[in-house]
């Protein structure tokens, strides 16, 4: 007599779960900006930057730290505005739990 629990079609539906849900993250796209959108940082929802957008005012060669202190407040403010996405989209399915989706 089989049993009605699958244990192999159980992981098939996992998988393509997840699958399908590494594909919406990628659709996913947040834009994190320092020092009054003076540098921006597109991040997409596998955390991975797509772009980095700096102002010229901000090139001064006598204050490169101050841009590099930009650009990590930027890519900060992007990678917390992936987070909040993630755990949206997550919770709205009911599946908020850590390291399920490898975000």
């Amino acid at each position: 007599m089989k049993s009605p629990f699958d244990l192999n079609q159980l992981m098939k539906k996992a998988k393509e779960m997840q699958e399908k849900m590494q594909k919406e993250l990628e659709e996913i796209k947040v834009e994190g900006s320092s020092g009054g959108g003076m540098v921006q940082v597109e991040m997409n929802g596998s955390k991975h930057v797509v772009s980095i957008k700096i102002e010229k005012d901000v090139v001064n060669p006598e204050e490169i730290e101050m841009l590099q202190d930009l650009i990590v407040a930027a890519m900060n403010d992007a990678y917390q505005k992936v987070e909040k996405e993630i755990s949206s989209k997550l919770g709205a399915l009911g599946l908020n739990i850590p390291g399920l989706f490898n975000v």
